[in-house]
């Protein structure tokens, strides 16, 4: 009985194991641009082994009870691996979600530290004042439209302007959000972030089209995610999930 228990084990390790070695093959390719991948993160490799980090990421932390829907988890995957095969993040350890399906008296982002398999933020994050109310429903790409947009960003350079500390972002899908540094759409702090606003108010303020996040932490914030790591803005619409340029290009 013990004999067939063994080939079963061997699988299983192979199955965990078998993105680690790979990614080392594969580290010098990037070496340029990424650190040496000594962590199970799943890059090109198959979409089944993809699943499987994903459930674990996802029970470990607890996102369920964060209100993150494992779905959105692993969109955010699925083109956070295609930025790293491509070369696109300097940093592959931090991924930064938020979810525009949820309500802004929510805390809508999550940043994930994928190589401690830890959640480093749960923020509020209000969206932009022409995208709507309560619910961001609508999104843009164009030039003071004052709508937020959805898709796939690497974070960049920080900086102080008007609105304080804040993280230039650059977006990485064509006619979604590649206008988004011409646009100054960036991190930042705001008071209509904060929890006093919320509780005064009912919902959070809202902005030009920009991410913005409580002043409390901001700054903790920006410096965890900053030059080079992945952000995905999310919602459940239908005209970019079939036009991402990341998700389906």
């Amino acid at each position: 009985m013990k004999f067939h228990s063994v080939p079963k084990k061997l699988a299983l390790a192979f199955l965990f194991l078998a993105p680690v070695l790979i990614s080392g093959i594969k580290a010098n390719r990037f070496s340029p641009v990424l650190p040496t991948v000594s962590y199970y993160l799943p890059t090109d490799f198959r979409a089944e082994i993809r699943k499987v980090f994903v459930n674990r990421l996802y029970d470990s932390i607890h996102l369920h009870e964060l209100g993150l829907q494992k779905n959105v988890l692993e969109l955010a995957m699925k083109g956070f691996s295609k930025l790293v095969n491509n070369g696109k993040l300097n940093r592959d350890s931090i991924l930064t979600i938020i979810d525009f399906s949820r309500s802004s008296r929510e805390k809508r982002m999550y940043i994930i530290d994928l190589k401690n398999v830890e959640l480093l933020f749960n923020s509020r994050v209000a969206h932009g004042k022409n995208s709507g109310m309560e619910y961001a429903q609508q999104f843009s790409n164009v030039m003071s439209s004052h709508k937020s947009s959805l898709g796939f960003y690497v974070t960049a350079k920080t900086y102080s302007g008007e609105n304080g500390y804040s993280l230039r972002l650059q977006g990485m899908e064509r006619n979604i959000n590649d206008k988004a540094f011409r646009r100054s759409i960036v991190i930042h702090g705001a008071g209509y972030a904060d929890d006093d606003f919320l509780q005064e108010k009912g919902i959070l303020g809202r902005s030009f089209g920009c991410p913005a996040i409580p002043m409390e932490n901001h700054r903790a914030i920006i410096d965890a995610i900053k030059e080079g790591s992945c952000l995905f803005i999310y919602s459940p619409n239908k005209k970019y999930l079939n036009l991402s340029t990341v998700l389906n290009g």
